[in-house]
């Protein structure tokens, strides 16, 4: 993930056995100072007499079921990243408080609103589109100074004014995209209790993209797009590991503080596959999603998965706590080992894999011979707000896991 990502708490909320939320559709509003808002849709609905909702973003529908309800106020608990709502449901049956999110240095707090009844994500406050956003764009992040803070490929997809798309890049993507293009703008968003975005732009007669970029309460940035059928990314994981380091050594507690190490009976003469991962992080998500299935259909043909996580904190307790939540709700059954080491620390590799020169992106997966020797590193996960790229992502996997497991002992 190329920006920075928000991990956040899950907070108590009282409501009473009076409230009732709308069942239907909702327009979510995360209101910044500037009134750029992060925009986004969920659809409450009644799971065997529990209220559960589901958060949109294009064809994504994240389940959200911790919500409670005490007098006039609602608690929603995100399943991941140390998010919650705290909401109040108003007379004319809208939500208003605060999403607050749990980094390491504490709270965030940002003002929300919600509004029942409604499909929409943005309306089309310029008329029916006049132009057209579809394509791939190679795409530059703009700093104050004009110089290039990060570079991307942009891939949208139009229907009449209905966006989706995302945003491509060497440590992964931005997910699910969805919004309109009215007139000559373009404006799409997401939100996943992490990710919180809104890419606006004008789309000028060259088919090009000006616009800027709003997350949570952050000062806006500039973007732009230039259209390019063959725009593309540069490696960044060919050159992470050490040379003549190919063989890895560790041991890190799993999630019942039980020591494991690569050099355990359970791996050995095996191919392994290395998920360097954090439960704050939205693209481990998604490739947890395919891990996990994935590990149950193949582990008998000699295939092994180990989780290394690298949280917001040092604490093992609140560490287990993320990732033991994240794992059950993927129903990952292959280990998650709490590596001790942050995210944001500089020496990440150093203190937990020397062999590897950095680590860079997460997720990054290693791929281990039955010898365990390290063959390959990729860095990001093209998940399925991808496309495309995702089912070439799967053949390459499977493909790449068969020929592993085709070598010689």
């Amino acid at each position: 993930m190329r920006r920075i990502a928000f991990a956040v708490l899950a907070l108590s909320l009282s409501l009473g056995a009076s409230a009732q939320l709308y069942h239907g559709w909702w327009q979510g509003n995360l209101v910044r100072p500037d009134g750029q808002n992060i925009v986004f849709n969920f659809l409450v609905r009644d799971s065997a007499g529990k209220t559960v909702l589901y958060v949109r973003n294009a064809s994504e529908r994240l389940l959200v079921d911790d919500i409670r309800f005490a007098g006039d106020s609602v608690h929603i608990r995100m399943p991941f990243f140390e998010a919650g709502f705290r909401l109040q449901l108003q007379p004319d049956g809208r939500l208003t408080g605060q999403f607050v999110r749990r980094l390491a240095q504490g709270e965030l707090v940002q003002p929300f609103f919600a509004v029942p009844r409604t499909t929409e994500r943005f309306f089309l406050s310029n008329g029916p589109a006049t132009v057209q956003a579809q394509g791939r764009y190679a795409v530059r992040f703009i700093g104050r100074n004009g110089a290039t803070l990060d570079t991307a490929v942009g891939e949208f997809f139009q229907d009449g004014n209905h966006v989706t798309g995302t945003f491509l890049t060497p440590s992964g993507d931005d997910r699910y995209l969805e919004g309109v293009v009215t007139g000559d703008s373009l404006k799409v968003s997401t939100f996943d209790g992490n990710h919180s975005f809104v890419f606006a732009a004008a789309i000028d007669g060259n088919h090009a993209l000006h616009g800027r970029v709003y997350s949570n309460i952050a000062p806006s940035g500039t973007w732009e797009g230039v259209w390019n059928p063959q725009a593309g990314l540069p490696d960044e994981a060919s050159h992470l590991l050490n040379k003549d380091s190919s063989v890895l050594h560790f041991r890190f507690p799993d999630l019942d503080s039980s020591l494991v190490s690569i050099g355990d009976a359970r791996f050995r003469g095996k191919v392994v596959v290395i998920q360097i991962m954090g439960s704050w992080c939205p693209n481990c998500m998604d490739e947890t999603a395919f891990l996990a299935p994935w590990y149950k259909a193949n582990r008998h043909r000699g295939v092994e998965i180990i989780g290394l996580a690298y949280e917001r904190s040092t604490d093992f307790a609140r560490s287990k706590r993320g990732v033991e939540t994240f794992k059950n709700r993927f129903h990952a059954t292959y280990p998650m080992l709490i590596t001790g080491v942050t995210v944001g620390d500089p020496d990440k590799a150093a203190k937990t894999l020397p062999q590897l020169d950095a680590i860079n992106a997460f997720p990054s997966t290693l791929f281990l011979d039955k010898h365990g020797r390290v063959r390959r590193i990729t860095a990001g996960f093209e998940g399925p707000g991808t496309g495309e790229h995702y089912a070439e992502f799967q053949k390459d996997f499977n493909d790449y896991i068969d020929s592993l497991l085709a070598e010689k002992d």
